[in-house]
């Protein structure tokens, strides 16, 4: 059926209904991504990343239980209590990380379950550690059986199991190690087994950030690379970096690079709407790959609601992004739906996006 189109607001071309032939640059397709760019991360992560608690901006109510824990652990002299951090990427895990070693005056070792395959990986890590030092294992509900399973009496006790030979000559050798802390972070707690999210004393949720925090966070960025902005265009730049801090310092580069090449010396507001509009970010920080799965949900699929693969297949986009990159920003502002009769676009969708929005009575009932 066709979907009537508000008269105020410009044509949006139709999706097509076979496989999208448009692909994104990997610049475009990454701009918006809560993933780290590792080379950018080279760069510039290290010195605009905060080094103290009180310097870290946002996520108050975890600061204040961390304040308490290292305050409660130095005075005991011992190490933090194993971490688990898990929310979207980007929300400063690693930084998290990083910021305790600092406040505990210990080193913090960084790595993630996907460089632990073997057992000598995790065996030579922990056997390496001095006392209080910090473990930092990222993705870490992707670690293999074995390695969990070695884990468990290093977090619980500081004693490191090790099997020598095979067979009825296997011999298990305990080895004692340092106390010291574990940091997990995750974006799928709900993937971690039992046993090994049992063992993590502290377990936490990173939020989506506000805009004052962002903006925030802009302003600070801005000052550490030199790049002067106006509070308006801290605060367009903000907008638009989806709630996640890694975006916001992602997109503050792009746009001082847009300043630079223009030969201007602040980013005023207008500058900052302009830069990024010609990255394709919106003013309500949508991409052209949130446009085009929202457009193709509504075109070719009636607004919903439609299972995840018939999305990927219909964008041409690859599932696991949709669901692990994008989807989260569309679910979490209303722009889109989940229930288990797939995905459905919101009001808010048809709006943004120029269309008129459905009559409840015109939902189709059919399940794609």
């Amino acid at each position: 059926m066709a979907i009537k189109r508000s008269s105020d607001t410009p044509e949006i071309p139709k999706q097509p209904r076979k496989k999208s032939s448009i692909k994104q640059s990997n610049y475009e397709v990454t701009l918006l991504s809560p993933q780290a760019n590792h080379q950018e991360s080279e760069q510039n992560e290290d010195k605009i990343r905060p080094q103290k608690l009180a310097d870290y901006i946002g996520q108050k109510k975890l600061k204040g239980i961390l304040q308490m824990a290292i305050a409660a652990a130095k005075g005991r002299e011992d190490p933090l209590d194993h971490l688990l951090l898990y929310g979207p990427p980007g929300l400063g895990k690693t930084t998290m990380s990083l910021i305790l070693a600092a406040e505990m005056g210990v080193d913090c070792k960084i790595t993630s379950a996907p460089a632990l395959e073997r057992p000598r990986d995790i065996t030579g890590l922990l056997v390496s550690l001095k006392p209080g030092d910090i473990i930092f294992i990222d993705e870490i509900h992707r670690l293999n059986r074995m390695t969990e399973e070695l884990l468990y009496p290093a977090m619980e006790d500081f004693r490191l199991d090790v099997t020598i030979g095979k067979g009825q000559t296997a011999k298990t050798r305990s080895i004692p190690l340092p106390p010291f802390t574990l940091v997990g972070a995750t974006t799928k707690a709900g993937a971690l087994s039992s046993p090994l999210r049992d063992r993590f004393g502290i377990i936490q949720r990173l939020r989506f950030y506000e805009l004052d925090e962002l903006t925030l966070i802009v302003k600070r960025t801005a000052e550490i690379l030199n790049a002067a902005v106006t509070e308006t265009g801290a605060i367009e730049i903000a907008r638009r970096s989806r709630g996640t801090p890694r975006i916001a310092n992602r997109l503050l580069r792009r746009v001082r690079d847009y300043v630079q090449v223009e030969k201007v010396e602040t980013i005023t507001e207008e500058l900052a709407a302009t830069a990024m509009n010609l990255f394709d970010v919106d003013a309500q920080g949508l991409d052209w790959t949130d446009r085009l799965v929202l457009n193709t949900i509504i075109e070719q699929f009636n607004g919903g609601p439609v299972g995840l693969e018939a999305i990927a297949a219909a964008t041409g986009e690859d599932r696991k992004t949709i669901e692990e990159v994008y989807e989260p920003y569309l679910l979490q502002n209303g722009y889109l739906s989940r229930t288990h009769r797939g995905r459905t676009v919101t009001a808010k969708s048809y709006r943004h996006l120029g269309y008129e929005p459905q009559k409840p009575e015109a939902k189709q009932t059919e399940l794609w």
